[in-house]
């Protein structure tokens, strides 16, 4: 059984595996030849893999910043990383945690298939580190393991099947199309830097509209822009970190400004890598999907994770990133000054979620909706953590916890629920379920009504101008008697 369950979670924990499956998957719905299959679904797979490797390589470069941070400014604290927290989380529940997400994954599925919310989460990485977080709240708190799987999958499916759809009325701005969706646990964050920059922006000047001197015109390149700019900020905290740390702890002893430049211009290959994975993994997906739509879940959308909207607005990116950083500064100032637990900025974190922010809060609020949302989310991913940690038990006691908004919000919610007793879980995610079930059969009556009163108006139209086309001709004939 262990091994069983153990080859599935290897698969399913694989976005690339998953947007492989599913390509294949659409195109023999699509009855499409042989060699369109396996060309369609090998693309698939191997952009996904090109994009994933880009994200590790913009990973690597950034997990030393952050340790050579806290060392220049002398900040210890907890670092918000997933990757770290659900490493110890499944030591200690990895198999609850494995079937949560396998079964939030097929409540994701039928909640896409019989209600409005047609958003099938295709992130497999970070609904696993949910499904984590879920595992550990429900289960440092009292609930058994069958408990747990039960209503941690309700929990799980219902978080991956509305979070797409916070965030979606701002992605149609994005890619000017309602063909694909966000799919990751940053949404919460970012579905807010899109309402920020809607309220706070300006859409007359959009980041992508910043305009350049001419003896500046190499700036135009975005992997020029990156380069330079992450070489400024990694060059100024190495040398206050100075040379003996980070030739000693860091740099295996390579110079230290050197290694610093590399860095840098690691960091920028990776996003180029990222970029580069995204227009394959687009090209063969959305086609792939329509097969799933039109057979399995009728108008479905693949919520894809966020690198899937960094080549709408590659400048937004930058400034997304910094603009959330500076977010997550100014935070951690607060927490320093009022005292208790600090949260440093966890750079990935920052990274990820912040150029996505950017990117939506530009596409409703131009430049300025790019940096106040983005620094909006910057604030969210560093307060709500606060608000998770008193539910994780001793997982909570480590130096590190789960990082974007997502697994703020929910985590909040379900600890709380968790503090007035297991039923009190039972009656939110029910009543959640329940809730989403309605609105959506309400909804769909409100538009067939709205539909029927267009078509209705419509013939109403047509008969008129048919009336008047007779009486008209009828007219006509009169006058020629």
């Amino acid at each position: 059984m262990n091994s069983v369950l153990n080859t599935f979670v290897d698969i399913f924990r694989e976005p690339s595996v998953i947007i492989g499956l599913i390509a294949l998957l659409g195109l023999v719905l699509q009855r499409k030849s042989l060699s369109d299959t396996l060309k369609g679904t090998i693309k698939a797979f191997v952009g996904f893999l090109v994009l994933a490797a880009g994200a590790g390589v913009v990973s690597d470069a950034l997990t030393p910043f952050g340790e050579m941070f806290q060392h220049a400014f002398g900040v210890q604290g907890v670092v918000p990383n997933n990757e770290a927290i659900v490493g110890k989380v499944l030591t200690d529940y990895g198999s609850q945690a494995a079937l949560i997400f396998f079964f939030g994954m097929v409540v994701n599925v039928l909640l896409a298939r019989f209600t409005r919310f047609k958003f099938i989460y295709m992130s497999g990485h970070v609904a696993l580190y949910l499904a984590a977080m879920i595992a550990v709240i429900l289960i440092a708190n009292g609930f058994s393991t069958w408990q747990a799987i039960l209503w941690g999958a309700l929990a799980q499916g219902l978080v991956t099947t509305l979070s797409p759809a916070l965030v979606q009325p701002w992605m149609r701005r994005v890619t000017k199309q309602d063909n694909v969706a966000l799919g990751h646990t940053g949404n919460f964050g970012i579905a807010t830097s899109g309402l920020v920059g809607k309220l706070a922006g300006d859409t007359s000047k959009s980041t992508e509209d910043l305009k350049i001197p001419k003896n500046l015109g190499f700036l135009r390149d975005t992997t020029v822009v990156i380069a330079v700019s992450m070489g400024v900020i990694y060059l100024l905290v190495t040398v206050i970190a100075g040379a003996g740390y980070v030739e000693e702890k860091l740099s295996g002893g390579q110079w230290y400004l050197l290694w610093s430049v590399m860095q840098a211009g690691k960091f920028s290959a990776g996003v180029f890598i990222i970029l580069a994975g995204v227009r394959v993994v687009l090209a063969e997906i959305i086609p792939a999907f329509k097969g799933i739509s039109e057979k399995l879940v009728p108008n479905a959308k693949p919520a894809l994770d966020v690198p899937i909207v960094f080549t709408f607005a590659p400048n937004a990116v930058l400034v997304g990133f910094l603009a959330s950083f500076v977010g997550g500064l100014i935070g951690m100032g607060v927490l320093v000054a009022v005292g208790g637990t600090i949260i440093i900025p966890g750079i990935v974190a920052h990274f990820m979620t912040g150029a996505a922010s950017g990117v939506i809060g530009n596409a409703t609020g131009g430049r300025r909706g790019a940096v106040l949302g983005a620094m909006t989310n910057g604030l969210m991913i560093t307060f709500l953590p606060l608000l998770v940690l008193p539910f994780l038990g001793d997982v909570g006691l480590a130096n590190s916890t789960f990082s974007d908004a997502d697994f703020g919000v929910a985590g909040f919610l379900l600890g709380s629920a968790v503090r007035w007793g297991h039923t009190a879980v039972i009656v939110l995610i029910l009543a959640s379920l329940a809730a989403v079930l309605v609105g959506s059969a309400v909804a769909g009556r409100r538009e067939a009504a709205k539909a029927e009163a267009e078509a209705g108006a419509g013939a109403g139209a047509e008969a008129e101008a048919g009336a008047g086309a007779d009486a008209g001709a009828e007219g006509a004939s009169r006058s020629a008697g």
